[in-house]
């Protein structure tokens, strides 16, 4: 505490709005996490999602960059779509198994748009013989999800499980583990990656699409300066924050924890999953062109602008050239875990998880 209690008293003090948010942002990174209530925490993440029909709504400019640049990079590790993918593996996974009923568990599945997806793959597969549980902390998520599993037909296959992931013991063994976009979200990690190697089978798969940044979103200093120099080029209504509802001149780089659970160890989950696990396949990508892309801001951005997307052309091409040199690192990743070691790790050119771990 005293240590916690000396930063701050060097901290300089706040200049301009810009100067009051990383002022603060700052004293709540330093202040022990249980100093901001769990049960506040909880309500705030509950009151985040309570309405949240489309969690995964992205700007038209988002789908721009991942359909120009990012789509050809996952085809060439063979990922034609995320969804795709996470079907392919559940799919090896219950051919694999040697149970007659198969079981799989979602992690943090929200609305149980993905697990209805998948559960119709499969079934479309002929492999109807499992029970895919979905487990969420928001119980108006888990009913809107029963609802759209019995709109597709599959509400047989999905299993709610209303649960906290934070202190989740398993009692069951399952043929593979899920997790879509959840991670960010968890702050007992230790506990829900332990739990995950007790209750997976020896050979079943761990498959994971997460935001591996900065806690809370943010960019570490090396990638902020860039995501700066590139702010200073946009016209003033493309500074806009849609979601916080403000006008940021200079990018503000909030810190989504401070509340909720929104990114609240990010950059914890890749280290303890290299210490915990093998990578059977992984692939990094993005950094600074996040900012630009992503709820915010992106849709400032139009699509059938000839400047717009030429800038976001050139953030994307910084990105890359920064990232493949090590100077920044990746802020996502998909992947597929395992319990057992691996012989070699399938990946994107030389990002392996461990060149995409940034060292203090």
């Amino acid at each position: 505490m005293l240590e916690r209690l000396i930063k701050l008293r060097r901290m300089p003090q706040p200049r301009g709005i810009r100067g009051l948010v990383d002022w603060a942002s700052a004293i709540v990174r330093n202040a022990p996490i249980d100093q901001v209530s769990y049960g506040a925490r909880i309500a705030k993440e509950k009151d985040n999602f309570q309405d949240c029909i489309n969690v995964h709504d992205l700007p038209p400019i988002f789908h721009y960059w991942s359909n120009k640049h990012l789509r050809p990079r996952l085809q060439d590790c063979g990922v034609e779509s995320i969804e795709g993918f996470f079907g392919n593996r559940l799919a090896q996974a219950y051919d694999a198994s040697p149970n007659d009923t198969r079981r799989f568990i979602s992690i943090g599945a929200g609305n149980c748009e993905l697990e209805v997806a998948l559960a119709k793959q499969l079934i479309a597969q002929g492999k109807g013989s499992f029970r895919l549980e979905c487990m969420e902390l928001s119980t108006q998520m888990l009913q809107r999800g029963a609802k759209l599993a019995a709109e597709a037909g599959v509400a047989n296959n999905l299993v709610p499980l209303e649960a906290d992931f934070n202190s989740w013991r398993p009692t069951v063994q399952y043929d593979a583990v899920v997790c879509n976009q959840s991670l960010h979200h968890v702050l007992n990690l230790e506990g829900l990656f332990g739990s995950i190697k007790h209750c997976l089978r020896q050979d079943g798969p761990f498959i994971v699409f997460d935001i591996i940044g900065r806690n809370g979103h943010r960019r570490w200093p090396e990638a902020l300066e860039l995501v700066r120099e590139f702010w200073s080029e946009l016209p003033r209504n493309y500074r806009y924050n849609r979601l916080l509802s403000r006008q940021e001149e200079t990018f503000l780089d909030w810190d989504c924890s401070i509340e909720g659970f929104e990114g609240i160890r990010a950059q914890d989950i890749l280290p303890l999953l290299v210490q915990e696990f093998s990578f059977e396949f992984f692939f990094a990508f993005a950094n600074i062109v996040d900012p630009f892309i992503d709820r915010s801001f992106g849709h400032n951005f139009d699509v059938a602008a000839e400047w717009d997307n030429a800038f976001i052309d050139r953030v994307h091409a910084r990105d890359e050239s920064e990232i493949l040199a090590g100077r920044i690192k990746p802020t996502h990743m998909l992947a597929v875990l395992s319990k057992a070691p691996v012989q070699a790790t399938i990946c994107d050119r030389h990002l392996t998880p461990n060149f995409c771990i940034r060292r203090c």
